[in-house]
């Protein structure tokens, strides 16, 4: 009899450990704890700015204005991070460029790593606390790409069809959990 019964305990206790190594593994994909201990540091030029500073001024055309600057990046809005579900800090700044597009411009970020992030372009007002982790995904939102990394400078190109009078923030955005590490409310310049 006691053969019998450890027997039947054996495959049960195989079958218990193989769902504790799967659920295990599964865990360890969808969460990607290792992230929260690895920094990306990204540190990009401002589109059109080098050139921009680089091009000695030219003589002004008949009619023109002796002080009109060359034409270059413009900023047209810009904010502070605040931090939602992990500590973010930096500014935002959403720029013409000379040729007419715009981009995100993201200076001095310092946020957490994570699975899935991404830089929306929201309608969604910024609001401190729990209370703003969940708004961006409610209304309108573009995703300007995944983000390049967790600190530094970077740029992110806003496609063509978007009209940008109708956003009003920008969140680092986990896909994965459908939550705001940061944000920040745009301001006009």
């Amino acid at each position: 009899m006691g053969r019998m019964r450890s027997a039947l305990v054996r495959p049960w206790t195989a079958v218990v450990l193989v769902v504790a190594v799967a659920g295990g593994a599964f865990g360890l994909y969808w969460f990607q704890p290792w992230k929260l201990w690895q920094d990306e540091t990204v540190r990009e030029e401002l589109p059109g700015a080098a050139a921009a500073a680089s091009t000695p001024p030219a003589a002004p055309s008949p009619g023109a204005s002796a002080g009109t600057p060359p034409a270059g990046p413009t900023t047209l809005a810009s904010g502070e991070f605040i931090s939602h579900e992990h500590a973010t800090s930096g500014t935002v700044r959403f720029v013409r460029l000379a040729d007419g597009s715009h981009v995100v411009r993201l200076e001095g970020l310092d946020t957490s790593n994570g699975p899935d992030l991404h830089v929306w372009l929201t309608d969604a007002p910024v609001k401190e606390g729990r209370a703003g982790w969940h708004v961006f995904d409610d209304g309108a939102h573009v995703s300007l790409g995944k983000l390049k990394g967790n600190k530094g400078s970077q740029n992110y190109t806003v496609p063509a069809d978007v009209d940008p009078s109708r956003f009003s923030s920008v969140s680092i955005w986990c896909d994965r959990f459908d939550v705001s590490f940061g944000a920040a409310e745009l301001a006009a310049v």
